[in-house]
């Protein structure tokens, strides 16, 4: 086949994927905007995306991407050291007009591989991966939502060495992605005294812009973990959601940042609860079954009409609702 026997079908493959790539980057760059001017809608973001079955469909698409990406690249590599043969260990100048960059991609791309990791262990397997196990991230013994976007940026933020491993990626990342940029451009033929000037010249704005607002970003998110915001912020989201399901604040997010709705078993069910008025909270405070205790409020059913000694299950549309 034409894309993996000839070396002009592989560098093609190459480019493809490389504009595919940094598109994503581009939008990734977009979303971490929503964290910085408004977290709350961060968080409704993450807990849009999840596990649904359009973002594994995209996350497929995108590991799919990398993949190809990273072996066609080793593949040219070898194919490139093996056509110099013995010439390869020769100490020569650098020719007139190469970039660093271009002589140096396969390293960039290692430094930039290995700072994608670091960042899947962060958030990736913490969020999405957690959803696809059926489980939770636990952090000091209790379990965190998956969907806690900017929590999650609080803990990796709040880490000392986190700036400095991701200014590291991001500045190897504008030298692999500038000369990308164009070189793909330069493969699908845009070869000429014309063209290959301005898209280098488009090539390192756009890539100094996104790269730039990658790293104030990390500067912001770091200002703001060790100052707390983002718990804040995440809290304010809990108290919206909370509004949503009709729980109390207290019900919901007692015990902040657990998962809810339906956090029976969670740390928020273990305190005293006046809604059921037992000295446990019960699963029914929680948004599920049954409620213990005496009366029976709205913020456990959901109701304006379940008030009183006893609970009117018709009302509250909850059988084992009762007195």
């Amino acid at each position: 086949m034409w894309l993996t026997c000839s070396s002009v079908g592989r560098k093609l493959v190459m480019a493809i994927t490389g504009a595919c790539l940094v598109l994503f980057v581009t939008f990734h760059c977009l979303m971490n905007g929503v964290a910085l001017f408004w977290p709350s809608g961060y968080n409704a973001v993450c807990e849009f995306l999840g596990a649904n079955w359009y973002a594994l469909v995209a996350t497929v698409g995108l590991a799919a991407l990398f993949i190809i990406h990273i072996i066609y690249a080793l593949w040219l590599t070898v194919q490139n050291r093996n056509a110099r043969g013995n010439d390869r260990y020769a100490v020569t100048a650098t020719p007139k007009g190469v970039e660093w960059s271009s002589q140096n991609m396969l390293v960039l791309g290692i430094v930039v591989l290995a700072f994608l990791v670091v960042h899947l262990i962060q958030f990736w397997a913490k969020m999405q991966l957690q959803e696809l196990l059926g489980t939770e991230y636990v952090h000091d013994g209790v379990e965190v939502a998956p969907a806690a976007g900017t929590l999650f940026i609080h803990l990796a933020f709040s880490q000392v060495w986190t700036p400095i491993v991701y200014i590291i990626g991001f500045v190897a990342l504008w030298f692999h992605m500038n000369h990308g940029f164009w070189s793909m451009f330069q493969t699908a033929g845009w070869d000429n005294d014309t063209w290959l000037p301005r898209l280098k010249c488009i090539s390192c704005w756009w890539t100094t812009i996104v790269v730039g607002l990658f790293i104030a970003q990390a500067i912001v998110f770091t200002v703001r973990a060790n100052t707390n915001d983002f718990e804040t912020e995440y809290k304010e989201y809990l108290e919206y959601k909370a509004s949503e399901y009709a729980l109390s604040t207290d019900d919901f997010n007692a015990g902040f940042p657990f998962s809810a709705p339906g956090c029976a078993g969670q740390a928020g069910c273990a305190a005293e609860s006046t809604e059921c008025g037992a000295k446990t909270c019960s699963p029914a405070a929680c948004g599920k079954e049954v409620c213990q205790g005496p009366e029976c409020s709205p913020a456990v059913c959901g109701k304006e009409s379940c008030k009183g000694a006893q609970c009117d299950t018709e009302a509250c549309g909850n059988p084992g609702c009762a007195k």
